[in-house]
């Protein structure tokens, strides 16, 4: 006869994990209540607190991204997916040429030198081959649309648009993101950089079978990688955005229930918008953005955008918790153990002199921006899930024998990120808000 406590299991491992996750957020929610005046992050405490619980021997199963490779590449891919959803759905600015300016400014000169001095850096300094070199400046080059909502535009306000003066309306919405070009243009960028770090990506790839030169690869890349691929997530975006809206849109939000209806869309609008993209080969991160912003400016009520985005935004913060108590968890397993002060200096030049530098080039000149919000800009380039995400998958996809560094670098410049720009993030928005205010009146 089998003996009862020998069919009973008590405190297994995957029970445990789970009580953590549940009790961090619960937890974290709750010390940032009673302490939102401090210049604390929601990330920083998620990061410690998966420290501290992977590093007390409470039996725990520790989350390293190197031995469960495929998982981490698929959460932190929907991670990334659900919060492009929200910033596109953020975003009520139409895209056109001159009002996005500054962040084709960011997305076209910084984000290309961003890459381009990380790649230089990890070759020269940390003795990468020139692909995981590549690959590591590709993982480290996007902001993270969730991490940087202290800096981002809010979301949108539940006022039922007067469907009969469109125009007048759109023309109000974007004369008062303008009055904030500041939060314009890291939220869009966010959004923008997300997708746009897949060609270099590949380009890593590429180079890590074909070799260093370019002429064994820059056709097929060009092609490929940045022509095609760019082109089909545009235009999936927009026609499969469209689509989607035309539905989304008619559903009722009168009562608090037909409200979470109507938002669980958004998550089923985010899981149509990358599969159809990828499965034709596609940037499904690109189509995504894009599909919100589409869905965003489809005439309807905002309450309807209201109700899309708040549950996309619920979804994007319970994983993105995950996630980082996740990372805290495999810094106490020894992620970092390979950092080399080499490739912790890299991490302190990517956030300190090489985003900031290259944010201010890209902005020279900008007539939206004035020097103080091109500095604040320049500075708020936050790492985070898409950085974890794009090595993630490169490292999967590709042999790179320099894996252990790659991981340590990368989550190290991750962690010093949360950290800075997460104690700054508050203080120098409620200033430069309250400066803005003074010099109104």
């Amino acid at each position: 006869m089998i003996e009862i406590t020998e069919r009973l299991t008590f405190l297994d491992s995957h029970s445990l994990t789970l009580v953590v996750i549940g009790m961090g957020v619960l937890g974290l929610s709750s010390l940032l209540h009673n302490f939102r005046r401090l210049p604390f992050s929601f990330p920083i405490l998620a990061l410690v607190f998966g420290y501290l619980c992977f590093k007390l021997p409470l039996g725990l199963t520790p989350p390293d991204p190197r031995k469960y490779e495929t998982l981490t590449v698929h959460l932190t891919e929907i991670g990334v997916i659900i919060s492009l959803m929200g910033v596109g759905l953020k975003i009520a600015r139409f895209p056109h040429l001159r009002g996005w300016s500054s962040t084709w400014r960011m997305i076209g000169i910084c984000m290309p030198l961003t890459i381009l001095g990380v790649a230089l850096l990890g070759w020269w300094m940390l003795g990468l081959a020139p692909a995981a070199a590549v690959l590591l400046a590709a993982a480290l080059s996007p902001t993270d649309p969730v991490l940087a909502s202290d800096v981002q535009v809010g979301e949108p306000e539940p006022e039922v648009l007067d469907n009969t003066d469109t125009t007048a309306s759109r023309s109000d919405k974007d004369s008062t993101e303008r009055d904030d070009e500041l939060r314009f243009t890291l939220t869009s960028e966010a959004g923008l950089n997300d997708s746009l770090a897949f060609p270099f990506t590949y380009l890593a790839l590429l180079m890590l079978v074909e070799g260093a030169s370019p002429t064994h690869w820059f056709g097929e890349w060009m092609l490929v990688d940045v022509a095609y691929r760019i082109a089909v997530g545009l235009a999936a975006g927009i026609t499969v955005g469209w689509c989607l809206s035309t539905i989304l849109l008619r559903l009722p939000v009168n009562t608090e229930t037909e409200k979470m209806r109507s938002g669980m869309g958004a998550l089923a609008a985010t899981l149509v918008l990358y599969g159809v993209t990828e499965s034709v080969g596609g940037y499904g991160f690109l189509a995504v953005f894009i599909g919100g912003l589409t869905i965003r400016h489809k005439e309807a009520t905002q309450q309807s955008h209201q109700s899309l985005h708040t549950f996309a935004e619920q979804t994007e913060q319970l994983l993105m918790t995950g996630i980082l108590i996740a990372l805290g968890g495999a810094i106490a397993n020894g992620l970092l153990i390979h950092l080399t002060w080499q490739a912790a200096l890299l991490g302190i030049l990517l956030i300190f002199v090489i985003r900031p530098v290259t944010g201010l080039i890209g902005l020279i000149g900008s007539e939206r921006l004035p020097i103080r919000d091109r500095c604040i800009v320049s500075f708020f380039g936050i790492r985070g899930i898409g950085c974890l995400y794009y090595l993630a998958y490169g490292l999967q996809n590709g042999d790179f024998v320099d894996e252990n560094l790659l991981w340590a670098t990368c989550a190290f410049a991750i962690v010093l990120s949360v950290i800075v720009h997460g104690i700054t993030a508050s203080p120098v928005m409620q200033y430069r808000d309250r400066f803005l205010q003074h010099k109104k009146y």
